[in-house]
């Protein structure tokens, strides 16, 4: 309270993405919303990361991710399945440019702990072609396991694209 009455301050929480695999996100604080949104942006720009996605529209694997009292469930999905996450989550994964997944948050409903936690699923993230250069194998030597033919397992190493 000051002499003329209350003075308001505003908060912006903002996700940014280019829709092929990078995302970010960024928390900035005014006393004009415009302001809040512009400061928000700056540092969701700053702290973008890369995620491998497969296909280009889901993610490589399941992920759990948890920050405070937010925990995240993140799963791959297949085809025609859809963005399915709730309120903060849905930004993140229409931002990164998936389109197939399978979320779950429990614990809070607090969108800065969510998005966190999603942000921690994320990183967590691996690719085929990553793993396999890692461990110095080729990717269809990963692939060909389960009981895939040797061709199978070829096909789908020349399909995965980071």
């Amino acid at each position: 309270m000051v002499k003329g009455g209350k003075r308001f301050g505003f908060a912006a929480l903002v996700v940014v993405g280019d829709g092929k695999g990078r995302v970010g996100f960024g928390h900035g604080k005014a006393r004009e919303v415009p302001e809040a949104i512009n400061k928000a942006t700056a540092a969701a720009k700053k702290k973008m990361i890369r995620v491998p996605l497969k296909e280009g529209r889901t993610l490589h694997h399941d992920g759990r991710g948890h920050f405070g009292a937010g925990k995240v469930n993140v799963r791959s999905a297949p085809a025609g399945t859809g963005i399915i996450a709730g309120g903060p989550m849905r930004a993140v994964f229409e931002s990164l440019g998936v389109h197939d997944v399978v979320t779950k948050s429990i614990g809070t409903s607090n969108p800065y702990n969510m998005i966190r936690a999603t942000f921690d699923a994320l990183v967590n993230q691996t690719s085929p072609k990553s793993v396999a250069q890692r461990r110095g194998k080729k990717v269809a030597d990963l692939l060909g396991r389960g009981g895939a033919s040797e061709a199978e397992a070829e096909a789908d190493a020349a399909a995965i694209a980071e």
